[in-house]
């Protein structure tokens, strides 16, 4: 599989899309992309529709982790819920790899990876109504106004997202850039058939996500963690 192809996706659409990243590799992440790339890494493809039958020849329920960076997070909750399945979407191949070769240690078979925008993915790969959840864990957030369109957490694709829910099936988002948060709600509530539960609009620090060398970095430098759980309702607001 070459996962180092560069492909550029249409930037031609509402929501913000990339180009797939490459970077300096080290050896650990050369050896697991070559050997373990095959049996972990899906292709991207149009008309192929990604479910917990076709991907883990079973049927529980399937998470999806958007930009799961280095993959520590991803294998650590995957390890804590071998009842779940988990795909992660990402285009830097240094997280890939890195990721692969967790996947391979930890002997995780209920990880997949997609190495493509999460906007195709989602688009063209993924039915309605058949996401347990998503996961998207301190997304860039662009911080200059300017920039503020390239955010992904935004209405056009918080829409797609719940699409994609089950009912009952959640959005789990989480910044430590205070605009971005307070962003992130306002997007959240442009969008029909969502909750947000949380007084606030942040819920409680959910006990399952380990805290990683990204955010530790950013607690001591006195940032504020925020933490959004939205979840798909069957009633959508008149």
């Amino acid at each position: 599989m070459n996962l180092d192809k560069n492909v550029v996706i249409d930037d031609k659409k509402s929501i913000r899309s990339f180009v797939l990243r490459g970077g300096r590799l080290t050896e650990l992440q050369k050896n697991a992309i070559e050997k373990y790339s095959d049996s972990y890494c899906i292709p991207f493809k149009t008309g192929l529709s990604l479910q917990s039958e076709s991907i883990f020849n079973n049927k529980n329920p399937l998470t999806i982790e958007i930009g799961f960076g280095m993959g520590v997070t991803t294998a650590s909750i995957a390890a804590l819920f071998p009842e779940i399945n988990y795909l992660g979407i990402e285009v830097f191949l240094s997280g890939v790899g890195k990721l692969l070769n967790e996947i391979h240690t930890q002997k995780l078979d209920n990880v997949r990876i997609i190495r493509f925008d999460a906007v195709e993915v989602l688009q063209e790969m993924i039915l309605d109504n058949s996401i347990a959840g998503f996961h998207i864990f301190f997304p860039d957030p662009w911080q200059k106004k300017k920039h503020n369109k390239r955010r992904l957490v935004k209405k056009e694709f918080i829409e797609l997202m719940q699409r994609k829910l089950v009912p009952g099936g959640y959005i789990y988002v989480v910044t430590d850039w205070t605009p971005y948060a307070e962003w992130i709600l306002e997007e959240f509530e442009k969008v029909d058939g969502l909750v947000n539960y949380a007084s606030n609009g942040y819920c409680d620090p959910v006990s399952w996500r380990p805290i990683t060398k990204f955010e530790q970095k950013g607690i001591a430098e006195n940032h504020t963690i925020y933490e959004i759980w939205i979840e798909k309702t069957i009633k959508i607001r008149k």
